[in-house]
Order: structure tokens, then sequence, then C-alpha cells
């Protein structure tokens, strides 16, 4: 089981992964048609793509409620800008009970349905080899797993669906009460132990190519390492603020007493999933093509853009097919790029919707390697003051235009802040720019070729930073009206998240000092061995070294409190822009606290650059208690009315 495997004879699948519409309806309501469903493997695997095809909408500034839904990127509706305001709707405060935004709870409940029905019958299925009935049984208990993952992500603890109900239940059998948040995530467990258990998912799929974005054994331990993660932080454990929450015969859904052996159950699953991709070569990504000659920086550069957009690459877990990051006037890149090449300046294809916080920008880490209000260094009370850009300084090269001025804060911070932002001054590699070539510099001021071209609402960027991180570098504007785009799957999971995730629960499990992790052949393992690996591909100093030399709280990482914050950082570093922050805060309980600092960026009106560099409110935002989790709609309550409603709603 443990070597890699191709699957074979699967070749129908590519139309059926790829197009919803293609066969969504090949399985009516009626038991009749479900026996017709079943009776041959060429049938049976049309409900095996349906299982698939509930996949959320990762990247989807509309449907993603972790993109614009959050506090790191905004955007606005008027004047051709996103073209629907669910998710903008939500980070504003706009969720409710009549019409919950972004609602997933019927989609999820018919994706376990369909889950049940595929298990149900699978066995039926006259042409099909006993492995490959094996393998897609597995597949569809990590899709039912993730699931329901989704949901208590949502909505906290909800009625676990272990098997379809009969045709003749019972109303009372029909209306099931919520099941506490532990039971929710022994199940989820329980789900996943069995389809790693059956020892039939691949380590990898890399033949056919289109079967890619299928279930691996890394997948389902992915997906068990974040669930018991997400199972051990403070929103799931010990969690006071939900102890309200109770159904109506008094069960208690959420625990109330923290139970630190949640973490340590985390850094084994952790453990697990590391020593399964490794076994599958996942590595984290290096850029190693162009020339020999090529600058390390710029190589650097393509690394951390290419991390993310390019498709398939060897440090990618998991990346959704149903998702796609396209062009297309509203396409996720197209909205997320800046126009660069003055040429062009009136393109109609380059909207610039989607921008970055201020407060984010403010995030990433000094050159050294440390926040930039801890670097003694660095003058962060400074940190919007208009400065030159030296002419030739080999210090800037690859990072900002010299000759031109820009804000203190665009200078001396990280490789990654280079990478994964566009800014006005700021270097864009790529775009049909050749290494050997001057790369384009944003101009973002009023008038500039990416800045707002008048007063007029929608006209021009948002914050005055893009999420560069989301446009693949080999894009180009080629003509006014003509956008070449290469679409890559969502991923949903990278090495890279993995990672940190076990680096915080060594962390939380057993402290700074890090401790014994697996249930057999226990290793010690320290927390620091993960958290630098990911600096180090980012270009920097391992934090001992980093915060020994350059912070003014030289100790913070000898501490769990401390490291736990080093670490928070750096996954919202890292992560950044990939839907993770927005549950990772929640998981925390900081989202509070964050939200406090509303939605800002430059004064986009502004020509001139010491009035362009003065913070601006885009807009404010709040988050209380009732936000952590969705509404249950009202719809939902008078259908079953053994369902109670989350705090607040």
């Amino acid at each position: 089981m443990r070597k890699k495997f191709i699957y074979i004879g699967m070749l129908a699948l590519m139309p059926l992964f790829n197009s919803c519409a293609d066969y969504l309806d090949v399985v009516p309501e009626g038991t009749a048609t479900i026996d017709m469903a079943f009776h041959m493997r060429s049938e049976a695997i049309k409900y095996l793509a349906t299982c698939y095809s509930y996949m959320p909408s990762h990247g989807n500034t509309t449907w993603d409620p972790a993109l614009l839904g959050g506090d790191e990127l905004c955007g606005q509706t008027e004047s051709g800008r996103i073209d629907k305001d669910y998710a903008l709707s939500l980070s504003r405060g706009g969720q409710s009970t009549a019409n919950p935004l972004l609602d997933r709870w019927s989609d999820c409940y018919k994706a376990l349905r369909d889950c049940n029905i595929f298990l149900e019958n699978v066995a039926s299925v006259p042409d099909l080899p006993a492995w490959e009935r094996d393998l897609w049984i597995a597949e569809v208990k990590v899709l039912k797993a993730f699931y329901h993952f989704q949901l208590v992500q949502m909505y906290g603890p909800v009625p676990i669906i272990r098997e379809n109900l009969s045709v003749d239940a019972g109303v009372d059998e029909v209306k099931v009460p919520r099941n506490t948040v532990d039971e929710c995530f022994e199940y989820i467990e329980e789900l996943l132990n069995e389809a790693i258990d059956m020892r039939s998912l691949p380590l990898q799929v890399y033949a056919p190519a289109d079967e890619l974005g299928r279930i691996t054994l890394p997948i389902a331990h992915m997906i068990k390492a974040k669930v018991l993660t997400t199972a051990a932080s403070p929103l799931f454990n010990g969690n006071n603020d939900q102890a309200t929450l109770r159904n109506h015969d008094g069960t208690q859904l959420f625990n109330q007493t923290e139970d630190k052996q949640k973490w340590v159950k985390a850094a084994n699953a952790c453990k697990a999933a590391m020593d399964v991709c490794k076994e599958a070569d996942l590595k984290l990504f290096q850029y190693t093509e162009g020339s020999s000659t090529m600058d390390s920086r710029y190589r650097l550069l393509l690394t951390l853009r290419r991390m993310f957009n390019e498709r398939w690459n060897s440090e990618i877990i998991w990346a959704n097919t149903n998702s796609r990051a396209g062009g297309g006037n509203t396409g996720l890149q197209q909205i997320s790029t800046a126009k660069l090449n003055s040429d062009y300046k009136d393109a109609p294809e380059i909207r610039s919707l989607v921008g970055v916080a201020l407060k984010v920008a403010e995030t990433f880490y000094s050159s050294n390697g440390v926040p930039i209000t801890e670097d003694k260094d660095w003058g962060y009370a400074s940190k919007y003051e208009v400065r030159d850009i030296p002419r030739n300084d080999d210090k800037y090269t690859f990072y900002l235009e010299g000759g031109e001025v820009t804000a203190r804060l665009n200078m001396d911070r990280e490789p990654r802040f280079y990478a994964f932002l566009g800014f006005d001054r700021g270097a864009w590699h790529g775009q049909g720019r050749k290494e050997t070539e001057q790369p384009f510099y944003l101009h973002a001021r009023k008038g500039d070729t990416d800045g707002q071209a008048s007063e007029a609402v929608g006209m021009g960027p948002l914050t005055g930073y893009w999420a560069k991180k989301l446009v693949y570098d080999g894009n180009a504007l080629t003509a006014v009206n003509q956008y070449s785009c290469t679409e890559y799957p969502w991923p949903i999971y990278r090495l890279s998240d993995l990672y940190l995730l076990y680096a915080e629960a060594i962390n939380e499990a057993y402290g700074p000092e890090g401790g014994l992790i697996g249930e057999e052949n226990a290793v010690a393992e320290s927390p620091f061995t993960y958290i630098d690996a990911v600096r180090e591909r980012a270009g920097l100093k391992g934090v001992k070294e980093s915060w020994n030399n350059y912070s003014n709280s030289p100790t913070k990482y000898t501490t769990q409190t401390g490291l736990r914050a080093i670490i928070q950082q750096e996954r919202m570093i890292e992560l950044a822009f990939e839907g993770i922050r927005f549950w990772d805060i929640r998981r925390w309980k900081t989202a509070p606290s964050l939200y406090q600092t509303p939605m800002q960026g430059w004064n986009m009106s502004q020509s001139r650059a010491n009035y362009y560099y003065r913070s601006t409110v885009v807009y404010k935002q709040s988050f209380g208690v009732k936000d952590y989790f969705w509404p249950i709609s009202n719809d939902n309550l008078l259908k079953n009315d053994n369902l109670v409603q989350n705090i607040g709603w």
C-alpha cells in the first residue's frame, strides 16, 4: 500500500470532475433510479463524481467567506466591482437568520446524503474490482468527514449523519437534535481513521493528470491534522462563551473545561501527516527553472509567488479542481492584478477589485525577520513617513523603484512582503518581462497607470495594496482588451500549512522545548524545526537568531505564550490570502481584537506622495460572540423544532 500507484481505467473522470453540469443530474430522486445508478461501474463512477461536486467554492470572491468575508481583503460592489456582495456583506456585519449569507447547511447535508447513498450501494456494482471498490469507499468516507468538518467550522455542533434515514421514517426520527461539539469531532476522526485503515488510498495521483485532486493518503492525514488541531483550539476546547448553548433537553453542546490532551492528539496527527507527506515525496517548493546566473533574490521571489499558484507543485497536498483561479472579467487573478503597463492604461480587463488591508501589510516582518513593532532598528513610529528610494542601491534591487519615493512601511521588509504584495513604486516581476529585463513598477497614486482615474467610486484600487500572491507571474496584459491568464486549481492545503500546524500543536502540548511525539516509536520534536523550515524558505533566519539579534523582546520565544504569538503571526504571513486566516483567527478566538482595526488603506484620491501615504478608513468592522458561527436559518428551525439556534441569533 505504501508505494505509489497509478489509477487506471478511469479516464472518463476528467469531464466529471471538471464540469458540474455534466453529471449533477445523473442521479434523480427515487429508489429505482438509485438502483440503476449502481448497476454497472460506468454509472457508479458518476455518483462518485457527484460526491465530489459539493466541494466548497474555494477562492471565489462571491462564494468563499474566507476571502472577502474576513478582515484580510476588501472590495466594493459599486460601478463594476465584485459582482455579488455576499462575502462583503458578511465582513460588514450583514449576516441574518432569515436568509443567512453564504449558507452551506443544505448543500452539506445534501452532500452527506449522497455520500451515504454511495456507501450503501457501491458494493452492489457487479463489474467493480474489489481494490477499486475499497478505494472509492475510502475516498467517500474522507469526503463525508470533510463535509462534516465544514459544517462544524461554520455552525459549531451540528447533527451527525451516520446513515440516511429510511424512506418510511417518522416525523420524530427526522427531527434530530444537534450533537455535542466533541461528538462531532470524534465522528469526523472516526471516519478519517476508517478511510486510512482501509489501506486503499494512494500516496500520489499522478497519472492520468485529469484525476489530480482526488483523495490521497496525504490528504486524509492532512484533514485529520487540521480537524484535531481545530478541535484542540480555544474556540472548541473549553469555550465558556458558548456555555448557554444547549439542546432543548439541557444537553450542553460545548465542553467547558480545556483538555490539554487534545493538543497531544493533534501533535500526533500532525506527525503522522508529516511522515506520510514525506513518503509521498512532498516538499517545500523551490523554483529551480531559469538560467544558472539568475540572481538569488529574484529566484526567491519566484519561489514565494509560485509556491501557491503553480499548479500541482511539490508542496500542494490538496487542490480543489472544482475551484479554478482564472481570468475572464471577474476571475480572481484578473480582479487581483494591476495594469502595470502604461501602454494599456485604459484596459477594461484589469479592474483592481480586491484590496489588501493596511493592517495586513503591517503584519509582515521587517527584513530582520521580526515584527516591525518589535524590531529595535526599524523605527515603527515612522511607518507612514515618506522616504526616498535611493537610485542604484543594491539593497532595494528587485523590490523598489529607485529614484522614487514611498512610505517607510514599504522599505526594509521581508521577501514575502515583496512577493505577496503589489504597491505604489514596488516592483512587479513577470507580466511578460523576463528575468534580464527591468520589471514593471506599480504606480498607484491618483492619475497614475494603476491609480484612481477619477473621484467616482469604482474607479481604481481600494487600499493601495494588491494581492499579488494570487496572480501567476506568467500572466500578461498583451493588448488593451487581452489578458493572458494561466489558471490553477485552488490549493486547499499546502505543506507549509502542515509545518506550522505541527509547530503550533507541539508548543501547545509541550511548550517551546518540545516533547515526545507519536503513539509508537516516539521521537523528540521541537517546534522551531518546522517554523524555521518555513522561514528559511522565505529567506529569513531562524526564530531564535532573529529574536536574539533584532527584537526588543529577545526572550519572547522562550515562553509558550510568546511562541504562540510568533507561530500565529507566521501563519498569517505565510498563508496570507489563501482563505486560512479567516478560520484561524476564529479558532484562536483572536478575531474580536483584530476586527477592532478597521479596513484601511492609503488615500487613493491623492496624487502627491505626502498626501497619498496617509491611512484612510475604507470601512469599519465589528466582531462579537455571535459572529464565530453562522446562524441556522429560520426556515430550517421551523422544519426541525429540535434544533436550537446559535448564540446571539
